[in-house]
């Protein structure tokens, strides 16, 4: 079935596979996300940022890139849903539970060596992946001594994350990745049913510390053992890549942690060789020099 555009007969450049006046139409809209409101989405990958442009273009029935970005510079409420597109969360609790494994067997003995420990979620999302490292934490005896730093660009998902409310129907499959994630105890423990949702139990929550910040404008804002970006790499290109690394980097201790998503790698960064990786192609890496 035909899809009606709102041009004429003319399906938008999205459609065909854009051109040289789509490109500037971008840049010019994400030039003017910048300038309006201090959003850098420049550097992100250029096929995201375009797919998720056409989307909102269509749902805001307008023509135009151009037309959508008149549209952002005068509606409050569509400049809010463009950002919330650009904003990628798809999350869950001990999501790729080998990772947390590992994390477990090798980065735990190391932490026990510190008397607190500081751990930074970068683009945590919702908080899924946040409470499931308080919950590991918890069970090696070292969440007493940590502080949890977990921020996001997005307030909304802040909002979200800081209730620690998520739907009943998910904890089937998250009972199923804690326990392939070498959880030692009931998974239903770390929570209470409220309403047909879940809520993490309160001593959960507080040590962790729920802030925004934009880790393409925004600078570090303390030293850490453990830094986590899991899956926001893949939306940056190359030259974000390169700068948000030095910013992890710089934010590390030595010998510190880094870990990042299954379909990221910081092979052929400029700082990559300055990190070990641990365990096999598990993407968690620990700062060397």
């Amino acid at each position: 079935m035909d899809r009606h555009y709102g041009n004429g007969d003319r399906k938008p450049a999205a459609a065909s596979g854009g051109g040289p006046l789509e490109r500037l139409e971008i840049e010019l809209l994400l030039q003017g996300l910048y300038a309006w409101c201090g959003y850098d989405f420049r550097n992100y990958s250029y096929s995201s940022v375009r797919r998720r442009i056409w989307n909102r273009v269509h749902r805001e029935n307008v023509s135009t890139i151009t037309g959508l970005l008149d549209k952002v510079l005068h509606d409050p409420a569509c400049l809010k849903r463009l950002i919330a597109d650009f904003s990628i969360h798809v999350t869950e609790m001990f999501r790729d539970p080998e990772f947390f494994r590992l994390f477990r067997e090798e980065v735990v003995p190391v932490l026990r060596t510190y008397p607190s420990i500081r751990i930074w979620h970068a683009g945590c999302s919702t908080g899924e992946e946040v409470y499931s490292m308080a919950i590991l934490l918890h069970e090696e005896g070292l969440y007493e001594r940590a502080k949890i730093y977990a921020t996001d660009i997005s307030a909304d998902v802040l909002v979200t994350a800081k209730a620690g409310m998520f739907p009943l129907e998910k904890m089937r499959k998250y009972t199923v990745n804690y326990q392939r994630a070498g959880g030692t105890g009931e998974f239903s423990n770390y929570y209470q049913v409220e309403n047909g949702r879940v809520r993490i139990k309160p001593f959960l929550v507080r040590n962790i510390v729920f802030a925004q910040h934009n880790l393409v404008t925004d600078r570090s804002f303390n030293e850490f053992h453990v830094i986590l970006c899991r899956n926001v790499f893949i939306y940056f290109n190359r030259e974000l890549q390169e700068r948000v690394l030095r910013l992890f980097y710089d934010s590390l201790v030595m010998f510190g942690h880094l870990g990042l998503g299954d379909k990221e790698t910081l092979e052929y960064l400029p700082l990559g060789d300055r990190f070990e990786e641990v365990g096999k192609g598990r993407k968690l890496y620990r700062k060397i020099r």
